[in-house]
Protein backbone atom coordinates (compact mmCIF):
# COMPACT_ATOMS: atom_id res chain seq x y z
CA UNK A 1 0.00 0.00 0.00
CA UNK A 2 1.27 3.46 -0.93
CA UNK A 3 0.54 6.92 0.43
CA UNK A 4 -0.14 9.35 -2.41
CA UNK A 5 -0.76 13.10 -2.64
CA UNK A 6 -2.58 14.42 -5.70
CA UNK A 7 -2.78 18.12 -6.55
CA UNK A 8 -5.96 19.48 -8.07
CA UNK A 9 -7.94 16.45 -6.97
CA UNK A 10 -11.26 17.94 -5.90
CA UNK A 11 -12.79 17.18 -9.33
CA UNK A 12 -11.93 15.79 -12.75
CA UNK A 13 -9.02 13.49 -13.48
CA UNK A 14 -7.37 14.16 -10.13
CA UNK A 15 -10.40 12.92 -8.23
CA UNK A 16 -10.83 10.00 -10.62
CA UNK A 17 -7.24 8.91 -9.99
CA UNK A 18 -7.77 9.31 -6.25
CA UNK A 19 -10.91 7.17 -6.36
CA UNK A 20 -9.12 4.42 -8.27
CA UNK A 21 -6.12 4.44 -5.93
CA UNK A 22 -8.38 4.34 -2.87
CA UNK A 23 -10.27 1.39 -4.37
CA UNK A 24 -6.92 -0.37 -4.74
CA UNK A 25 -6.25 0.10 -1.04
CA UNK A 26 -3.83 3.03 -1.16
CA UNK A 27 -3.94 6.00 1.19
CA UNK A 28 -4.82 9.16 -0.70
CA UNK A 29 -4.55 12.81 0.30
CA UNK A 30 -6.56 15.21 -1.83
CA UNK A 31 -5.95 18.86 -2.65
CA UNK A 32 -8.35 21.69 -3.40
CA UNK A 33 -7.85 25.41 -3.83
CA UNK A 34 -10.58 26.37 -1.33
CA UNK A 35 -12.13 24.99 1.83
CA UNK A 36 -15.48 24.60 0.10
CA UNK A 37 -13.98 22.54 -2.71
CA UNK A 38 -12.04 20.47 -0.18
CA UNK A 39 -15.26 19.68 1.65
CA UNK A 40 -16.89 18.64 -1.62
CA UNK A 41 -13.93 16.40 -2.39
CA UNK A 42 -14.10 14.71 1.02
CA UNK A 43 -17.78 14.03 0.48
CA UNK A 44 -17.02 12.58 -2.95
CA UNK A 45 -14.25 10.37 -1.54
CA UNK A 46 -14.87 9.87 2.18
CA UNK A 47 -12.14 7.22 2.43
CA UNK A 48 -9.49 9.83 1.60
CA UNK A 49 -7.07 10.36 4.47
CA UNK A 50 -7.22 14.16 4.26
CA UNK A 51 -7.71 17.10 1.93
CA UNK A 52 -5.11 19.87 1.83
CA UNK A 53 -6.35 23.36 1.00
CA UNK A 54 -4.35 26.00 -0.84
CA UNK A 55 -4.37 28.08 -4.02
CA UNK A 56 -1.44 27.11 -6.25
CA UNK A 57 -1.79 30.31 -8.26
CA UNK A 58 0.56 32.19 -5.94
CA UNK A 59 4.04 31.39 -4.74
CA UNK A 60 2.90 31.81 -1.14
CA UNK A 61 -0.06 29.51 -1.77
CA UNK A 62 2.14 26.79 -3.28
CA UNK A 63 4.54 27.05 -0.35
CA UNK A 64 1.61 26.77 2.06
CA UNK A 65 0.37 23.62 0.33
CA UNK A 66 3.85 22.12 0.54
CA UNK A 67 4.03 22.95 4.25
CA UNK A 68 0.64 21.35 4.90
CA UNK A 69 1.69 18.23 3.02
CA UNK A 70 4.93 18.00 5.00
CA UNK A 71 2.94 18.17 8.25
CA UNK A 72 1.15 15.00 7.21
CA UNK A 73 4.40 13.06 6.99
CA UNK A 74 6.13 11.13 4.23
CA UNK A 75 4.45 10.25 0.94
CA UNK A 76 5.40 7.46 -1.41
CA UNK A 77 4.20 9.37 -4.46
CA UNK A 78 3.07 12.81 -5.61
CA UNK A 79 0.92 13.32 -8.70
CA UNK A 80 1.17 16.82 -10.15
CA UNK A 81 -2.29 17.03 -11.67
CA UNK A 82 -3.40 20.63 -10.96
CA UNK A 83 -3.69 22.77 -14.07
CA UNK A 84 -5.74 25.33 -15.93
CA UNK A 85 -6.55 24.84 -19.59
CA UNK A 86 -5.88 26.09 -23.07
CA UNK A 87 -8.77 28.52 -23.28
CA UNK A 88 -7.50 30.86 -20.57
CA UNK A 89 -7.38 34.61 -21.09
CA UNK A 90 -4.25 36.50 -20.15
CA UNK A 91 -4.30 37.22 -16.42
CA UNK A 92 -1.49 38.03 -14.03
CA UNK A 93 -1.37 36.65 -10.51
CA UNK A 94 -0.62 38.81 -7.48
CA UNK A 95 3.02 37.81 -8.05
CA UNK A 96 2.87 39.38 -11.51
CA UNK A 97 3.04 36.01 -13.32
CA UNK A 98 0.76 34.64 -16.05
CA UNK A 99 -1.59 32.38 -14.12
CA UNK A 100 -1.22 29.53 -16.62
CA UNK A 101 2.53 29.43 -15.95
CA UNK A 102 2.06 29.94 -12.21
CA UNK A 103 -0.32 27.00 -11.78
CA UNK A 104 0.78 24.59 -14.48
CA UNK A 105 4.55 24.97 -14.23
CA UNK A 106 5.77 26.92 -11.23
CA UNK A 107 3.58 25.29 -8.59
CA UNK A 108 4.76 21.83 -9.68
CA UNK A 109 8.34 23.03 -9.33
CA UNK A 110 7.76 24.55 -5.89
CA UNK A 111 6.01 21.47 -4.53
CA UNK A 112 8.74 19.21 -5.90
CA UNK A 113 11.41 21.39 -4.29
CA UNK A 114 9.71 21.58 -0.89
CA UNK A 115 7.87 18.31 -0.27
CA UNK A 116 10.04 15.57 1.23
CA UNK A 117 11.33 13.50 -1.66
CA UNK A 118 8.89 10.68 -2.50
CA UNK A 119 9.74 7.46 -4.28
CA UNK A 120 7.59 8.41 -7.28
CA UNK A 121 6.73 11.66 -9.04
CA UNK A 122 4.15 11.92 -11.78
CA UNK A 123 3.80 15.06 -13.91
CA UNK A 124 0.73 15.43 -16.11
CA UNK A 125 1.56 16.86 -19.50
CA UNK A 126 -0.62 17.06 -22.62
CA UNK A 127 -0.55 15.92 -26.20
CA UNK A 128 -0.37 19.61 -27.08
CA UNK A 129 3.19 19.71 -25.74
CA UNK A 130 4.47 17.79 -28.78
CA UNK A 131 4.22 20.85 -31.02
CA UNK A 132 5.23 23.46 -28.44
CA UNK A 133 8.46 25.39 -28.02
CA UNK A 134 9.81 25.91 -24.50
CA UNK A 135 10.28 29.66 -25.18
CA UNK A 136 12.45 30.03 -22.09
CA UNK A 137 13.50 33.51 -23.19
CA UNK A 138 9.91 34.70 -22.77
CA UNK A 139 8.20 32.22 -20.47
CA UNK A 140 6.26 35.04 -18.83
CA UNK A 141 4.82 36.38 -22.10
CA UNK A 142 6.25 39.86 -21.72
CA UNK A 143 7.32 40.18 -25.36
CA UNK A 144 4.65 38.14 -27.13
CA UNK A 145 0.98 38.62 -27.77
CA UNK A 146 -0.92 36.24 -25.52
CA UNK A 147 -2.17 32.99 -26.95
CA UNK A 148 -3.89 30.77 -24.40
CA UNK A 149 -3.45 27.60 -26.41
CA UNK A 150 0.28 28.19 -26.88
CA UNK A 151 0.72 29.16 -23.23
CA UNK A 152 -0.95 25.94 -22.13
CA UNK A 153 1.10 23.80 -24.53
CA UNK A 154 4.32 25.44 -23.34
CA UNK A 155 3.43 24.86 -19.70
CA UNK A 156 2.79 21.18 -20.40
CA UNK A 157 6.17 20.94 -22.17
CA UNK A 158 7.70 22.51 -19.07
CA UNK A 159 6.04 19.84 -16.91
CA UNK A 160 7.65 17.08 -18.97
CA UNK A 161 10.98 18.91 -18.75
CA UNK A 162 10.66 19.06 -14.96
CA UNK A 163 9.86 15.36 -14.78
CA UNK A 164 12.92 14.42 -16.81
CA UNK A 165 15.17 16.91 -15.03
CA UNK A 166 14.24 15.36 -11.69
CA UNK A 167 14.81 11.89 -13.14
CA UNK A 168 18.36 12.92 -14.04
CA UNK A 169 19.07 14.57 -10.67
CA UNK A 170 17.34 12.21 -8.26
CA UNK A 171 18.47 8.69 -9.09
CA UNK A 172 16.44 7.22 -6.23
CA UNK A 173 13.12 8.57 -7.58
CA UNK A 174 10.93 7.30 -10.41
CA UNK A 175 9.97 10.56 -12.11
CA UNK A 176 7.80 10.34 -15.23
CA UNK A 177 5.35 12.34 -17.32
CA UNK A 178 2.25 11.44 -19.28
CA UNK A 179 -0.58 12.73 -21.39
CA UNK A 180 -4.08 11.63 -20.31
CA UNK A 181 -5.61 12.36 -23.71
CA UNK A 182 -7.99 15.08 -24.77
CA UNK A 183 -10.97 14.06 -22.70
CA UNK A 184 -14.32 15.74 -21.92
CA UNK A 185 -13.48 17.21 -18.54
CA UNK A 186 -14.28 20.78 -17.55
CA UNK A 187 -10.86 21.72 -18.90
CA UNK A 188 -11.05 19.63 -22.06
CA UNK A 189 -14.56 20.66 -23.02
CA UNK A 190 -17.58 18.53 -23.94
CA UNK A 191 -16.39 17.83 -27.48
CA UNK A 192 -13.09 16.21 -26.50
CA UNK A 193 -12.75 12.91 -28.38
CA UNK A 194 -10.51 10.69 -26.20
CA UNK A 195 -11.59 7.91 -23.86
CA UNK A 196 -12.48 9.25 -20.42
CA UNK A 197 -12.32 5.74 -18.99
CA UNK A 198 -8.57 5.60 -19.62
CA UNK A 199 -7.64 9.18 -18.81
CA UNK A 200 -6.80 8.58 -15.14
CA UNK A 201 -5.29 5.11 -15.32
CA UNK A 202 -1.68 5.91 -16.23
CA UNK A 203 -1.05 8.39 -13.43
CA UNK A 204 -2.53 6.01 -10.86
CA UNK A 205 -0.45 3.14 -12.27
CA UNK A 206 2.80 5.14 -12.17
CA UNK A 207 2.11 6.40 -8.63
CA UNK A 208 0.97 3.17 -7.01
CA UNK A 209 4.12 1.12 -7.56
CA UNK A 210 2.20 -2.15 -7.83
CA UNK A 211 3.56 -3.11 -11.26
CA UNK A 212 7.29 -3.60 -11.97
CA UNK A 213 6.66 -2.20 -15.47
CA UNK A 214 6.08 1.18 -13.81
CA UNK A 215 9.51 1.06 -12.13
CA UNK A 216 11.05 3.36 -14.73
CA UNK A 217 12.18 6.96 -14.74
CA UNK A 218 12.52 9.75 -17.27
CA UNK A 219 9.81 8.25 -19.48
CA UNK A 220 6.68 9.61 -21.14
CA UNK A 221 3.41 7.68 -21.36
CA UNK A 222 0.02 7.65 -23.03
CA UNK A 223 -2.56 5.12 -21.85
CA UNK A 224 0.06 3.12 -19.95
CA UNK A 225 2.34 2.79 -22.99
CA UNK A 226 5.61 4.58 -23.56
CA UNK A 227 5.50 7.38 -26.10
CA UNK A 228 8.15 9.76 -27.37
CA UNK A 229 8.04 13.21 -25.81
CA UNK A 230 8.91 16.51 -27.45
CA UNK A 231 12.71 16.32 -27.87
CA UNK A 232 13.10 19.61 -26.02
CA UNK A 233 11.81 17.89 -22.89
CA UNK A 234 14.92 15.68 -22.81
CA UNK A 235 17.44 18.49 -23.44
CA UNK A 236 19.61 18.84 -20.30
CA UNK A 237 20.54 22.43 -21.13
CA UNK A 238 16.91 23.49 -21.48
CA UNK A 239 16.02 21.59 -18.32
CA UNK A 240 18.74 23.43 -16.42
CA UNK A 241 17.58 26.78 -17.70
CA UNK A 242 13.97 26.03 -16.74
CA UNK A 243 14.95 25.02 -13.23
CA UNK A 244 17.13 28.12 -12.86
CA UNK A 245 14.23 30.36 -13.92
CA UNK A 246 11.81 28.65 -11.54
CA UNK A 247 14.35 28.88 -8.72
CA UNK A 248 14.88 32.58 -9.31
CA UNK A 249 11.17 33.36 -9.45
CA UNK A 250 10.18 31.23 -6.46
CA UNK A 251 13.27 31.69 -4.30
CA UNK A 252 13.32 27.92 -3.84
CA UNK A 253 16.29 25.85 -5.05
CA UNK A 254 15.69 22.31 -6.24
CA UNK A 255 17.66 20.03 -3.92
CA UNK A 256 20.45 18.06 -5.55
Amino acid sequence: MSRIFITGSSTGLGLMAAELLAEQGHQVVLHARSAARASDARRALPQAEAAVTGDLETIAGAKLVAAEVKKLGHFDAVIHNAAVGYREAHRLTSDGLPHVFAINTLSAYILTALIDRPKRLVFLSSGMHHHADANLDDMLWKNRRWNGSEAYAESKLHDAMLAFAVARRWKDVFSNSLEPGWVPTKMGGPGAPDDMAQAHLTQAWLAAGDDPKADVTGEYFYHMKRRSANPQAHDPELQGRLIAICEEISGMPLPG
